[in-house]
Formats: C-alpha cells, structure tokens, sequence
C-alpha cells in the first residue's frame, strides 16, 4: 500500500495550524520511494545509472517511470504525465533558470571529490561545492 500526500507549503516561520492530534500513531511508516518528476524518466534513470552506477530496477514499458535500486528506499523517476493522473493538477515543472528545484537528492560516497568529478564529467552542473551534509557533520561532531 502507498499513501501520497500533498502538503501545502507553510509561509516562512509558520508551518501552519495543526488540525489534528499530534499524539504518536500506532501506524508505522517507512520511506518506499523517493519520485522526482521529470520528461523523461528512462533518460534521467539511465543518466543516474551511467554516471553514479546505480542498478535499475524497473522501468515501464512506455517509459513513463523508471526506479533504481538504492537500497530499502527507491529513487525513481516518473513523467510529468504521470503526475497529471496522480495529482489534480499535476506537479510544478522547474524553470529553466533560477535557483534549482526544492527537492534535493543526496548520493553517499566514500571519495566525495571524486564523485563530484564524475558528476561534471557526465555534463552536470555545480551548484555549490561538494560537502558533508551538516546534519551529517553535527550528528558527528556532539
């Protein structure tokens, strides 16, 4: 079973009112998937597979989802049709230019430098130089 969500985004410092008890559930959630939407999955899968050398999963046959094996939690990639049937008005498309999207996806590796080459090899673009998370980095250093 997969239960989708959609939030509204609160205003900054406001997350807004909470309607219903916040008393811990008895239901116990994991994390199955993590879907970004993109024009084409395969493409975006594929790209992932090549340049960081994840193991694809599955892909439909009309290409319009493709998940990668990364572990209990899956990152896949699924087409803006695709999201037009899952969600009334579909998902916000990126714009071409401007900050990047709200959705980061973190890749763990042993040699972050290399990695990050390997990444501007393949035809990616820096956003910020390469790090350790600071949740990571606090996490580490208490």
């Amino acid at each position: 079973m997969a239960v989708f969500l959609k939030t509204r985004p609160g205003t900054a410092g406001n997350l807004g009112v909470m309607t219903h008890s916040t008393t811990p559930s008895t239901v116990t959630l994991t994390l199955g998937w993590v879907i970004v939407y993109v024009a084409e999955p395969t493409e975006a899968a594929d790209f992932y597979a090549a340049t960081f050398g994840l193991t694809p999963e599955f892909t439909a046959p009309d290409g319009s989802y493709a998940q990668l094996d990364t572990g209990p939690t899956k990152l896949a990639f699924a087409s803006y049709t695709l999201a037009d049937g899952n969600f009334p008005g579909g998902v916000r498309r990126p714009a071409g230019d401007g900050p990047p999207a709200n959705v980061e996806i973190t890749l763990v590796a042993g040699d972050v430098d290399a990695a990050h080459a390997t990444a501007l090899a393949a035809g990616c673009v820096s956003l910020a130089p390469p790090a350790v998370p600071r949740a990571v980095s606090a996490a580490t250093e208490m």
